[in-house]
């Protein structure tokens, strides 16, 4: 590793950490700035009964002090903080518990929409104005428009509620295929159209007009040459692909009832959870930065031509 692309790490390491820095300060003031309070609720509280819970949970403390405490409870010891709804529960063990269902829909959700939009964005880019080519392209269109909750209404109604096949809680693995496809159908089609397009383009491109000049076999020049070469857009995408099944993921995950962490943050909501609205705030920031993150660095190891600035 050259220390130029070390460089180029470390400082895209220093972006992500100031970003996060920046959605944690964001969140705990913005959350701090909501009117109401996170004890004002259905049961009516006294003065007495709600100045004793904000004591006991640290909020009748300047907001300076809660702000510092707050981030260095974060940085030393990954800590949001009690919930304060759920008695007796840490908002990071909320959040993992959650998390645990939401990861394994997010990775199997991730790796079926990338194989399947590659393999089809590359059989639609060989197969370019044929019959194949234009039936992918109908239905990728289909599904890039369609919102995830409409899909995911559609294949309930279709799979749980007609034909009986899958169930409508996603508390089984059973009932976790629905979720995942609905998670799948817009990434998968992206992908698709990214890869055919990325694919025609590196197929008109002097090197491979050379390469089937010198008898390149068919099946080299695609799979070695012109796939290989494709595949540097859909890794960009991988970043916001990520974002999108864990933005798209809390619709999801209330539609079919799935305890994933999507779920646990709208419960969060509706219950004024304040501290367990912030953790899953910034936890699934930090996610996305991450994931964000790694796609850059990944930008090298794919196209080594590629200069890092």
């Amino acid at each position: 590793m050259t220390s130029k692309t070390m460089l180029y790490i470390l400082k895209r390491i220093g972006m992500a950490l100031l970003t996060i820095f920046i959605v944690i300060t964001i969140t705990f003031f913005v959350m701090h700035a909501v009117p109401g309070g996170p004890f004002t609720g259905e049961k009516a509280l006294s003065e007495s009964a709600v100045a004793a819970l904000e004591a006991k949970y640290g909020l009748d403390k300047p907001l300076a002090e809660q702000y510092f405490t707050y981030l260095k409870d974060i940085v030393t010891e990954f800590d949001f903080g009690p919930s304060l709804k759920m008695r007796g529960r840490m908002v990071i063990d909320v959040i993992m518990d959650g998390f645990k269902t939401s990861a394994k829909i997010g990775l199997i959700t991730a790796f079926i929409a990338t194989a399947s939009g590659i393999v089809l964005g590359a059989v639609a880019a060989i197969k370019h104005n044929s019959v194949i080519d234009r039936i992918i392209m109908v239905i990728t269109t289909a599904f890039v428009a369609m919102p995830s909750f409409i899909v995911g209404s559609l294949l309930m109604i279709v799979f749980c509620v007609t034909l009986s096949v899958f169930p409508a809680n996603g508390t089984t693995n059973e009932g976790l295929v629905l979720p995942v496809i609905t998670l799948a159908l817009y990434p998968m089609s992206y992908i698709t159209r990214l890869t055919r397009s990325s694919m025609l383009d590196v197929l008109s491109q002097d090197y491979i007009r050379t390469a089937r000049a010198k008898g390149v076999s068919g099946s080299k020049i695609i799979f070695g040459h012109a796939l290989k070469n494709s595949l540097l857009p859909v890794i960009t995408y991988l970043g916001p692909m990520l974002a999108f099944i864990v933005s798209g993921s809390m619709v999801v995950e209330q539609i079919f009832a799935v305890p994933g962490i999507g779920r646990q943050f709208i419960q969060s909501i509706i219950n004024r959870d304040y501290t367990l609205i912030m953790g899953t705030t910034i936890f699934l920031a930090a996610m996305i930065v991450i994931m964000n993150l790694i796609s850059d660095i990944l930008y090298k190891v794919v196209d080594p031509r590629i200069e890092l600035e």
